[in-house]
Formats: C-alpha cells, sequence, structure tokens
C-alpha cells in the first residue's frame, strides 16, 4: 500500500495532483492509486501525486462519517439501494451540494490551499461539485487549475460522478458514457478506455505451474476461486460449503476451491476447521497477490465489484456473480452476463450447480475465458495516466 503523499513545499518546481477520493469502499483509492503508479512510470519524479479522503480529513460532522455510514449501509443492501436512488433525483442531488457548501466549503478550500495543486483529479461520486466551486472561487470566478473524473463504476453509475464544469471525465464503458451524456457532458469531455486496474494486472501473469507452486495449490484439479471482498462480507460461507460439497459428488479428487475470506477472520476460522471430503480447499484471509490467484483459477465466484470484473476480464476469467449493492453495482450484472463470460446468482445451491458444470466443461471455460479477454481493457491505466500528463501539461 503506497503512503498518502504530503503536501508540497513551495519551492518545489514539481507538477502536483490531488487526487480527490472518500474510502467508502477499495475501489476508490485503488484506482487512484493505480493511476498514481502509472503517472510516476511515465513522467518519474518530475510528478507529486497526493490522494485525500477529502471528506474524511477535510469534512465537517457529521459529513466527515461518509466512510463509517457506507459500511452500515453496505451491510444492508436494501437501505443502500433507497439511499442511492433517493439521491439521484435532482432536488435532493441540488439540496445536498447545499449543505455541503454549507457545511465544508471553507474546509475544502483550506485542502486545495494546502496540496496547492496544478491540477485535480476527481475519483468519487461527492468530489465534483464542491471542490469546483472551491476552485472557481479561488480563481476570482474564473477557474485556473484542470479537473478531471475517473469514473471507477463500471456498468452503472450515480448522476453524481457527472458535472458539466469538468475538463475531462474518463468513463469505462458505454453504458456509463449513456449516464454522462445524459447528465449535459460533450464529446469532447468524455473519454472511454476502461477501468484503471492495480499494477500487477498491466503485465501477464508469470508461468501457471510456478504461481501453482507458489500458492501451495495443487496443478492437476480444477481451481475455483471464491472471494468475498475486503471484509469477506455476504454469503461467503454458504457458497463455499455448497460449491465445494457439490464438487466433491460431481467431480471428486479433480477440484480444489481457494476461499479467500478477506478481514473476516472468523469465517476463515471455520472453514479452515471443516473437513471437506474429496475436495480440496484452501481458505485464505485477506491476500495481496489477488492477480496470482486468478491467473492460476480457472473460474471465480465473486460480489458484483468493478474492480473484481475489470481484473476478472483481464485475466480471462470466467466469472460466477453472486451479489451486488442496489443501484451501484447493479449494472455490472448485465456488462458481465451480455459480455459472455459469466453469470449471476445469489443462492449458492444455483451458484454450486453452476460452477461444478464449468467445471467440468473445458470448451465452456475456453468460450467464456476468450469473451472474457474480448471484454477487457488491460491498457486502461496506461491510457487514462498519459491523458492526465497531457492535461497536466
Amino acid at each position: 500500500m503506497m503512503e498518502e503523499s504530503k503536501p508540497a513545499a513551495s519551492t518545489d518546481r514539481k507538477k502536483r495532483v490531488l487526487m480527490l477520493i472518500s474510502d467508502t469502499g477499495g475501489g476508490h483509492r485503488a484506482s487512484a492509486q493505480a493511476i498514481e503508479s502509472m503517472m510516476h512510470r511515465l513522467r518519474g519524479s518530475d510528478v507529486e501525486v497526493s490522494v485525500v479522503d477529502i471528506w474524511t480529513d477535510y469534512g465537517k460532522f457529521p459529513l466527515n462519517n461518509f466512510v463509517r455510514d457506507y459500511q452500515f449501509l453496505a451491510k444492508n443492501p436494501t437501505l443502500w439501494g433507497v439511499s442511492w436512488h433517493l439521491t439521484a433525483v435532482p432536488p435532493v442531488m441540488h439540496f445536498l451540494n447545499a449543505m455541503s457548501d454549507i457545511f465544508c466549503r471553507s474546509s475544502f478550500k483550506q485542502c486545495i490551499l494546502d496540496y496547492d495543486p496544478d491540477m485535480v483529479v476527481s475519483l468519487h461520486p461527492l468530489t465534483q461539485d464542491l471542490p469546483l466551486k472551491v476552485l472557481g472561487e479561488l480563481g476570482q470566478g474564473e477557474r485556473r487549475v484542470p479537473f478531471a473524473t475517473v469514473v471507477t463504476d463500471l456498468g452503472s453509475a450515480h448522476p453524481t460522478w457527472f458535472h458539466k464544469n469538468v475538463d475531462a471525465c474518463f468513463v469505462p464503458s458505454d453504458a456509463v458514457e449513456q449516464v454522462a451524456k445524459a447528465r449535459g457532458l460533450a464529446d469532447g469531455q468524455l473519454r472511454r478506455h476502461g477501468l484503471p486496474v492495480r499494477p500487477a494486472f498491466w503485465e501477464d501473469a508469470p508461468p501457471r505451474a510456478k504461481l501453482l507452486r507458489e500458492l501451495g495449490l495443487t496443478s492437476d484439479r480444477k481451481t475455483v476461486l471464491v472471494v468475498g471482498g475486503g471484509d469477506g462480507v455476504g454469503s461467503l460461507g454458504n457458497i463455499v460449503e455448497a460449491t465445494a460439497s457439490r464438487l466433491a459428488k460431481e467431480c471428486p479428487d479433480g477440484a480444489q476451491v481457494v476461499a479467500v475470506c478477506g478481514k473476516n477472520a472468523a469465517l476463515q476460522q471455520k472453514l479452515e476447521a471443516k473437513s471437506w471430503g474429496r475436495v480440496d480447499v484452501q481458505v485464505r484471509g485477506f491476500v495481496n497477490k489477488m492477480s496470482d490467484y486468478m491467473a492460476v483459477a480457472d473460474c471465480l465466484v465473486t460480489k458484483a465489484g468493478p474492480g473484481t470484473i475489470a481484473e476478472a476480464a483481464i485475466r480471462g476469467l470466467p466469472t460466477m456473480l453472486s451479489s451486488f449493492l442496489p443501484g451501484q453495482e447493479a449494472g455490472n450484472v448485465p456488462f458481465v452476463t451480455q459480455s459472455g463470460f459469466g453469470e449471476f446468482s445469489s443462492d449458492p445451491k444455483v451458484i454450486a450447480r453452476r460452477v461444478s458444470s464449468w467445471v467440468q466443461d473445458q470448451e465452456k471455460l475456453d468460450t467464456m475465458s476468450a469473451a472474457a479477454r474480448a471484454a477487457a481493457t488491460p491498457q486502461a491505466t496506461q491510457t487514462i495516466a498519459e491523458e492526465l500528463c497531457a492535461l497536466l501539461d
């Protein structure tokens, strides 16, 4: 994990880029850090990037509690869906923007003054409106600092992502581009390249046999990777148990399941204590080598997070989606199913049945893998970073 950059000294001649996020889910920071890494690869030490959770670090109560509130709502999908759709209604958006202005304009202004950026990049739907107002105020009514938005949702997007006054808006898909146009953005503002992904996915994976040895996995079994996000939430345990049971019955001694529990230590201990019969179940906690696990897997079971889907596509991984956050992640399901590299079900028994059938059909796996690679955008991070560098100049 890269350390957050500090404000540059006034004598520093480096170009300074301020990336604004909120740590509501891991994707915003991960995308920002991916672009930061690529900008350093392209420009070396000539550019200084600061990734700032502006609402947590500079917001005023109660608006500095977005991360805590997100964590609560994410565990209560119905409430999340109501909140997502309600805040997409224009009068509600205008009211929330007005409240943010009243509570946080002065502190957001201090953030801009602290970092004194040559360019601002937003990677969160709630970091467009107020930062743009502040930049205009600091420029005596005329914004002099370039401002770009990088949308980190994949198959759908909240309207607050899109502000007509940005210089550039990077969108990952046709569906998100259509939302941007409906919000009034012009063709000249829109850049569609895909979703930024972590550096491990920028290059081809090492040989599979080598990775299997390093990860402690067996080379003569089909590998099913089951992940539940960094917190290991959702019905991950039920999915692992149903899938392992089905595989033990239908292809005994022919499959292995890798269950990534994230930070859910209780679930990890529970799964490690079980006896699985004629299927090998490898239980992991939080892993830093997801690219390697994806490279050796024959298929993936995951919630419909945009970053995981984009990375799975790059690795050509057939994908079974098990859940999604209403509104925010709903559009990610058709992105996968219509692209032909996966299916969706929230029922662990249905998931187990589908995965078992895939594992027993190599032709099906090959077809879905090809479809995943066709939907992938492995050069997105580099292209976005190159265009941001051009905007910075």
